[in-house]
């Protein structure tokens, strides 16, 4: 594998973790988005599904989302007859959204993008201290 071919990979996968962490934020900023009208359905979670896909150009096997899809968890019920969205009973669905697992994924997706640009900077460097000997 020639050092363009690791820079080729390496955007693929930081392009791949930035699309999932734009699905963590989206999930994080309606955790607490809830129907407007009794028996509407709150938020639902989203979640990045990846897959391999060849780079004809380079001939590399990359990494791209191949799709964003909602997560079929239940909606948690709380107890809020106030709320517009309150069932007869005063129980109000809310987001499947749990914070805890939002901010684990977000800590791998930046964990992830980070060692993607550490090989990216890598690869750089060595193919400017080829330009520099070739000089």
């Amino acid at each position: 594998m020639d050092l363009s071919q690791a820079l080729t990979i390496s955007a693929a996968g930081m392009d791949a973790q930035t699309k999932r962490l734009r699905v963590i934020a989206e999930n994080l900023a309606n955790q607490d988005s809830t129907g407007s009208y009794p028996g509407a359905n709150p938020y639902r979670r989203k979640t990045t599904i990846f897959e391999n896909v060849l780079d004809h150009t380079s001939q590399t096997e990359t990494v791209q989302v191949k799709a964003i899809v909602a997560d079929p968890s239940p909606f948690p019920q709380k107890y809020d007859p106030s709320n517009p969205a309150a069932n007869p009973a005063g129980y109000v669905s809310t987001p499947n959204v749990n914070s805890f697992v939002e901010m684990m994924d977000m800590r791998e997706a930046e964990r992830s993008y980070s060692a993607n640009l550490n090989v990216m900077q890598a690869s750089r460097s060595m193919l400017t201290r080829v330009i520099d000997l070739l000089k």
